[in-house]
């Protein structure tokens, strides 16, 4: 499993010219998932980046409480 993770002010994914999801201040993730990979592995990854100290004054998404993370499935970060 593989993440690149950023800071954002906003974010949004649109899909055939459809928005499908955004987000305002919180965590864009770009996600790479593999065979190898498992429930609890992502489960460790999703703790890692919910505890991440990156956000405006040293805080983390679970101080932040109206931030947000927008996970997008990123299969070339095997590429």
């Amino acid at each position: 499993m593989r993440a690149v993770v950023q800071r954002v002010t906003s974010a949004s994914v649109e899909v055939g010219g459809e928005r499908v999801a955004e987000i305002g201040t919180g965590l864009l993730v770009l996600l790479g998932v593999t065979h190898g990979d498992t429930a609890e592995r992502a489960g460790a990854l999703a703790r890692k980046v919910h505890g991440l100290r990156i956000l405006r004054d040293e805080r983390s998404i679970a101080d932040t409480p109206e931030a947000a993370i927008l996970v997008v499935s990123q299969f070339t970060l095997y590429g």
